[in-house]
């Protein structure tokens, strides 16, 4: 806190151009600028005047980095073109072995995965197929219900309609015990009344 404080006094009375960047020992930061200026401003103004790069070290250890990463990416590319058989002109015997003992393992590898792929798709299968055939199962047993429903229904009309057949069939008889018999003798006289009918 003094020391910000000091540094606050110089920019203030001073009209210094002030830039603070200070770490305590448990790593907390504190810093300060003049309201006058950045702190990039000042860096570069000093190295400026001092002829010191600040920059070049971190400069390097990020190009070391990104020297490193793309050996790493090409190292990558050539193992991918490798697998898929190109560029083995430049590959021992030793390296070929290596080569095709990890085809090997990958191929098993695929191999086990389209195995448990293939054993899930037909759990699944034969779950959708139990379901089907326990949905047909309930549908027979509903129509067989309705047919039999049916059935009932169908005799119980059938009586209905044979009561009603065997009402119009005494009706019929009623109405032939009824007609007139041109046949008769009766009928020839002299009148139509009623004592020239017979029954039949």
């Amino acid at each position: 806190a003094g020391i910000v404080k000091k540094a606050t006094e110089l920019s203030v009375l001073c009209d210094a151009q002030v830039s603070l960047i200070m770490f305590s020992g448990n790593g907390k930061l504190f810093e300060f600028v003049s309201s006058s200026t950045t702190h990039k401003q000042v860096f570069d103004k000093y190295q400026q005047i001092t002829g010191i790069d600040l920059w070049k070290s971190q400069y390097e250890e990020m190009e070391a980095n990104l020297n490193k990463q793309k050996e790493l990416n090409d190292k990558l590319r050539l193992e991918i073109r490798q697998r898929n058989g190109e560029d083995l002109d430049d590959v021992n015997f030793d390296q070929l072995r290596r080569l095709e003992q990890d085809l090997l393992k990958s191929e098993e590898l695929v191999r086990l995965r389209k195995f448990h792929v293939l054993g899930g798709g037909i759990d699944t299968m034969r779950k959708k197929v139990k379901a089907g055939e326990e949905a047909q199962n309930i549908l027979f047993h509903d129509m067989e219900e309705r047919d039999m429903d049916s059935q009932y229904a169908f005799a119980e009309r059938e009586v209905d309609y044979r009561s009603t057949l065997g009402l119009a069939s005494e009706g019929s008889q009623i109405y032939a015990i009824g007609r007139l018999q041109p046949s008769q003798p009766n009928l020839h006289g002299e009148g139509y009344g009623s004592y020239g009918l017979t029954l039949a």
